[in-house]
């Protein structure tokens, strides 16, 4: 056990430790993640012998879950909306005509079967949304006429698409009878629908109603709900993926408490799912069979890249408006990765019987597009003159700020302050802040104008929130009776330049000091400093 727990420790570290410097050298770092499973594999350089398909795909099947439900929670619907048509379109069309002419073109070119073409065709015809969030969060790419928000769109929901072909190509060359297409299309839309919206209705029910205090019992609650909309809709046949992402967007745009730490959290869970599921297809690959399947891999990735999603970009954006350097950026956008080899790798843990090597071949041309367009797609956007220097691509997320932040100031109004006895109106309130409460005897008064603030007072004001910089440095200072502070009055310490003695917390008691303000034992001091 321990040892297995060690290989764990050191593969997350690894992996973390390599795509710390993924940027500085221009790779995307989920392509390392690869890499580094490949050199952990049974041909890399620890000869680990792994092929245990079964095991790779529920242990991908479950990452791809929090992948997808997590790119669900994060489409800000406003952002969104603009776009929405274009990205539905061609996360179901595009998807539809990009396997579609793959299918063709594998079975002229490559001499392939038509229902193993159109597996294939099937398999690869989504691109991948870890790929595609990892590099327009990593890069900041913020992209002209909202293309950012609709590649994310369409990249998070069109794995339900490709799940769905990827089934129907399944029972065609399943050796199984009986298997109704016409019902397993209905039942992968229909029930996948149902049940996301479903699910995220009484999950948002639950949470208004069921008063959960502690935010990590908020986060084992989102768990769950993310697991119960995939497994719900597909014990009935019901397309699990679709579920997810639709349970994920409603619930992001809901109003929720502790929604930017969900967020955060969910952020954190999908980056350990992406490495495990980058570093487990790594693992599972035999690079010595790579070779084997080159040439049909190179074929596949030029037909998909040059001519399937390119024309299906075109067919479906050029009517709706999109200008051609637009067009031209989405289809070379279009990454393959994860979801394409994990729906490879379900098509072999289900016993298909394959002329070809499936996941090899998969493996090969998402390791392309990964690798190339990964790569290569930030000095295309630039190139295409697509890039927009005057936004923010993570106003495309829900745990982007649009507003200000504030935050909340206590002030205790001694005998003899000036502000005793004096109107709201009459003080000098800090800049941009505002007197939103006053804690008076035990009682809380919501303040006007003509309120008198009294000795005794505590006087709560919102002021703007500040975000620090590498500028300056705040530093807590225990007081002790040794201290060299203690007892002195701040204007006597030799303090040293640019530095700040900003607050004192005394007990219960935040005292904003002046000069005659003499530090005591058990103070903390909070000095504001100024780095060199």
């Amino acid at each position: 056990m321990n040892i297995y727990l060690f290989f764990c420790a050191i593969v997350i570290l690894t992996c973390v430790l390599f795509g710390r410097f993924s940027s500085k050298i221009g790779v995307p770092a989920l392509l390392l993640f690869m890499v580094i499973g490949m050199m952990f594999g049974s041909d890399g350089i620890l000869s680990i012998n792994f092929d245990d398909y079964q095991l790779t795909e529920q242990v991908c099947s479950t990452a791809l879950i929090f992948i997808m439900f997590y790119g669900g929670f994060c489409v800000k619907w406003e952002a969104a909306r603009p776009v929405i048509g274009k990205a539905v379109a061609m996360s179901t069309l595009g998807v539809i005509m990009t396997a579609g002419i793959t299918c063709i073109l594998c079975h002229l070119l490559l001499q392939i079967g038509w229902a193993e073409s159109f597996l294939i065709g099937a398999v690869i015809s989504s691109t991948d949304a870890a790929s595609v969030f990892s590099i327009l969060r990593s890069k900041n790419l913020s992209l002209k006429y909202a293309t950012a928000p609709l590649l994310e769109i369409e990249s998070g929901s069109n794995d339900p698409v490709a799940y769905m072909l990827t089934m129907i190509g399944l029972a065609l060359v399943s050796s199984e009878k009986g298997t109704s297409v016409p019902y397993l299309i209905f039942a992968q839309i229909v029930f996948g629908i149902l049940f996301g919206i479903g699910v995220a209705a009484a999950a948002i029910w639950l949470m208004h109603k069921i008063s959960i205090e502690a935010e990590n019992l908020d986060m084992i609650f989102m768990i769950g709900v993310a697991l119960a909309a995939y497994a719900i809709p597909s014990l009935v046949g019901g397309n699990g993926y679709l579920s997810v992402y639709l349970a994920g967007i409603i619930l992001g745009n809901s109003k929720l408490k502790n929604k930017t730490t969900l967020v955060h959290f969910f952020d954190g869970i999908t980056g350990l799912a992406q490495i495990c599921l980058f570093f487990l297809l790594g693992f599972l690959a035999f690079p010595h069979k790579l070779p084997q399947v080159a040439f049909s891999a190179v074929i596949i990735a030029l037909i998909l890249n040059f001519v399937a999603r390119p024309l299906a970009t075109f067919a479906i954006l050029l009517p709706a408006r999109a200008s051609i350097r637009q067009c031209l950026l989405i289809s070379f956008a279009g990454l393959r990765g994860a979801a394409s080899i994990v729906f490879a790798i379900m098509v072999i843990a289900r016993g298909a019987v394959l002329e070809h090597d499936l996941f090899h071949t998969v493996f090969l041309v998402s390791l392309f597009s990964v690798a190339l367009q990964g790569s290569l797609l930030p000095a295309v956007a630039r190139r295409l003159d697509m890039v927009d220097k005057d936004n923010d691509v993570r106003k495309t997320f829900n745990d982007y700020q649009e507003e200000t932040a504030i935050t909340l100031m206590q002030m205790n109004i001694q005998k003899g302050h000036n502000w005793e006895n004096r109107m709201i109106k009459e003080v000098s309130l800090p800049s941009d802040s505002l007197a939103v409460m006053i804690k008076r005897e035990g009682e809380t008064l919501i303040p006007k104008g003509d309120t008198r603030i009294l000795a005794g007072d505590s006087l709560i004001l919102n002021v703007p929130y500040y975000s620090a910089d590498n500028e300056v440095k705040l530093q807590e200072i225990l007081i002790d009776k040794n201290h060299a502070w203690c007892n002195k009055k701040i204007m006597d310490l030799d303090l040293a330049e640019g530095t700040l003695v900003t607050m004192i917390r005394r007990d219960a008691e935040t005292i904003i000091p002046d000069g005659q303000t003499t530090i005591r034992n058990k103070d903390i001091v909070v000095i504001c400093k100024q780095e060199s």
